[in-house]
């Protein structure tokens, strides 16, 4: 399907790209050529005035006004000269029959009076481009000058344009061709990585809605099949659905939050709020599982020089950035403990720790938040894909109930604050999350 529409969109920079080229190539090859057929007309007008100018006229009446050309006197020598420059000469009398040419064997070409410019096909490759003239004196017709070019001086360099500017499209066009293919496989590369993300998360998103709708679906069918059974029985069936439903819940509640942050449809009630009160609360509501777990709890902040009660504002929404360091000190709470759970406490001490403070950084105010715990550390060829969705690095975590979205929807929340997350992590000593929020 990705190779179809790369072929489609590559022949299609490759034809748009030739139809562009053929119009310039025939543009410039018109101009070139009325360049060409203008600078001949003008030589061929120099010509007759020079010609005009030099004629040597003889009055024949002068009681009548008549007058004549004396054609011995007028083109005594302009046949060597004229033939040096490829250019013939022909006078006609006022009746437009020829007296005098240039040409050793004159064409039999009908005088065109009404034609100042013409192009003359005599048969085979000869070509002639003509200017006629008529000379007057007095409003007396002395008659006709006629000035003509051969045209190969036209047609030899507009040949050897149209076989450059023909060779020189061709190969523009075999280059467009694979530049095309190129440029098409770097615009489609985002769309095949969506679309696998797409397969991907689907196929997820399914497997993860699968088992709790089986299970209840199981659970349902015993209360049905046995319905005098034991209360007890029923109860405890009846509490599973409730605990796979609440799941269920969540999971589509993460997965809506997730599709409404991509879509930027996710609304962010932006206020003024101070986040150290913020990350006490979140502490406060993370201690009674820390100390189930028996993992050391902190938040550490770091007052700045100047210090003031506004120090550690910023502009966010309460709840989402409440969720954002939910999450991170729970998954840190959960890896500390599933650490730590065969080290005796002699040895290591199970802690998260959290350390606020202000920094600066490019000349702007920021605060940085780090989580970090003692857990047993992520691999380094899994860092790049913790905040993937429904990635896990510990798959046997999915029957404790993790879903694997925590950590995306704290990029997401992080993304949507026009802020910063990275992980640090190393082996057997734990991880450092840490979030950078403009101010």
């Amino acid at each position: 399907m990705f190779q179809a529409t790369r072929r489609r969109l590559a022949l299609w920079y490759t034809t748009v790209t030739a139809i562009l080229l053929l119009l310039f190539a025939t543009g410039v090859f018109f101009y070139v050529r009325s360049t060409l057929v203008e600078r001949v007309d003008d030589t061929l007008k120099h010509v007759v005035e020079v010609v005009n100018r030099s004629l040597v006229i003889e009055s024949v009446s002068v009681s009548e006004g008549r007058y004549q050309v004396d054609v011995e006197g007028s083109f005594p020598d302009n046949a060597e000269a004229v033939e040096d420059d490829h250019i013939d000469l022909e006078w006609f009398n006022p009746q437009g029959e020829l007296v005098w040419s240039t040409f050793s064997d004159p064409p039999l070409i009908p005088l065109h009076l009404n034609r100042r410019a013409e192009t003359v096909h005599l048969g085979g490759d000869r070509i002639l481009r003509q200017v006629t003239q008529r000379i007057n004196l007095d409003r007396y017709i002395l008659g006709y000058l006629r000035v003509s070019h051969p045209w190969f001086e036209v047609t030899k360099p507009i040949r050897q344009l149209s076989f450059d500017l023909a060779l020189a499209t061709l190969i523009t066009i075999i280059i467009v061709g694979f530049i095309g293919w190129f440029l098409s496989g770097l615009a489609i590369q985002p769309i095949r990585d969506s679309y696998q993300s797409l397969k991907q998360f689907t196929a997820d998103a399914s497997h993860e809605l699968r088992n709790p709708i089986a299970t209840i679906q199981t659970n349902v069918q015993m209360a049905l099949s046995y319905g005098n059974s034991d209360p007890q029985v029923q109860q405890r069936q009846l509490k599973v659905v409730e605990r796979l439903t609440q799941r269920l819940g969540n999971l589509v509640n993460d997965l809506l939050f997730l599709a409404r942050s991509d879509s930027g449809m996710l609304q962010i009630k932006q206020q003024t709020l101070p986040l150290d009160a913020l990350l006490i609360e979140v502490i406060e509501e993370q201690r009674t599982v820390a100390q189930q777990k028996d993992i050391f709890l902190s938040l550490h902040i770091v007052e700045p020089d100047n210090s003031n009660e506004d120090n550690f504002s910023l502009l966010g929404d309460w709840d989402q950035l409440a969720r954002l360091f939910t999450n991170l000190i729970s998954n840190g709470l959960e890896h500390s403990f599933s650490e730590n759970k065969n080290i005796e406490k002699e040895e290591q001490v199970s802690a998260v720790e959290v350390e606020l403070k202000k920094i600066k950084r490019d000349r702007l105010q920021q605060l940085k938040v780090k989580v970090k715990d003692t857990g047993k550390g992520v691999p380094e060829v899994a860092l790049s894909h913790l905040f993937d969705r429904f990635y896990q690095v510990d798959p046997s975590r999915k029957s404790t109930g993790g879903s694997g979205l925590g950590l995306a929807i704290a990029k997401a929340i992080v993304d949507n604050h026009h802020g910063q997350i990275k992980v640090e992590s190393e082996l057997n000593k734990g991880t450092i999350f840490t979030v950078i929020l403009p101010i």
